[in-house]
């Protein structure tokens, strides 16, 4: 069925930042989400002092595969100054590690997230995990490619061994890309463990805010694609004035106001964000997003 006219609320995107609102729009909501943010996490602190929850930043994505079935399996590593770093260990004592048939003595603290489905660059569902790791521990690994090397197999397994899978060790870091899917917050416990720290994620948002149902698919489906096509539902949003919208060049952030939603994603394609249009219908409350597609 076709929308009518009266119910479409363009949008209108500036070709700097392609926001839908001011920038002191913008500052006031950032204050507002920062404010909620802090409550939150003073009351989480407080309920369990052994605790904290951490956005993690975005670092290197990871291709693999299963061994049952071949399907593709992507490792989103991220950095976090909040987790607690391994111990200090020279690139020598690392070698030496690794030839032990049983280099579990080293020991890394991460964050192993939850698996969530998304959308490769042809358009095909496939599954993510989210790794965190300590930020300055993952610089040292960005700097040499031994570390960088183990640091991925200890997820792997990591993650082997907490959802009783089998990951190919044939993996691949895809370049100018450092997350595939949506940065999510977790919850991290800061004491040390006798073993390889997992921490566990947290599932919902600590400010009041809702990550929205929203879909992604291409034009034409088939074929070399042409437009990237979003399309989120927002419920309880009334006119496009509530909305704060961020495009990025493979990534989208989209805030509702007065803390409603609040949706991060990356996707699987370069796009131009100069010429992208973003329209709400104010009538089925859908705020719908054509990104046209430079690469995938």
């Amino acid at each position: 069925m076709t929308p009518c006219s009266d119910c479409l609320e363009p949008v209108t995107m500036t070709t700097d930042s392609t926001l839908l609102n001011s920038e002191m729009e913008i500052e006031q909501q950032e204050d507002l989400y920062q404010q909620l943010l802090a409550q939150s996490l003073g009351n989480m602190q407080t309920a369990n002092p052994d605790s904290k929850v951490i956005r993690p930043q975005p670092g290197i994505c990871v291709k693999t595969t299963s061994e049952a079935g071949k399907k593709k399996i992507f490792v989103n590593i991220c950095q976090s100054n909040l987790v607690p770093p391994p111990p200090e260990i020279s690139k020598e004592k690392l070698l030496d590690l690794l030839q032990l048939e049983d280099p579990s003595g080293y020991r890394v603290p991460m964050s192993l997230g939850e698996p969530h489905t998304e959308l490769d660059n042809n358009s095909q569902g496939c599954t993510a995990y989210d790794v965190v790791i300590n930020q300055e521990f993952f610089q040292k690994c960005q700097k040499d490619s031994l570390f960088q090397q183990f640091v991925i197999m200890v997820s792997l397994e990591g993650l082997e061994n907490k959802y009783n899978i089998e990951l190919s060790r044939e993996w691949k870091v895809l370049k100018n890309r450092k997350f595939l899917g949506s940065v999510s917050e977790q919850n991290i416990r800061t004491k040390s463990k006798p073993v390889i720290q997992e921490l566990q994620p947290q599932e919902n948002s600590t400010s009041e805010a809702k990550r929205p149902e929203f879909t992604l698919f291409v034009e034409p489906p088939s074929g070399v694609p042409e437009y990237l096509i979003a399309e989120i539902n927002l419920p309880g949003v009334l006119s496009s004035r509530a909305l704060v919208l961020d495009i990025g060049e493979d990534r989208l952030v989209l805030t509702a106001r007065p803390s409603l939603y609040f949706l991060d994603i990356f996707h699987p394609f370069l796009v131009d964000q100069e010429t992208s249009v973003a329209q709400f219908n104010s009538s089925t409350q859908i705020l719908t997003i054509t990104l046209p597609v430079v690469s995938s």
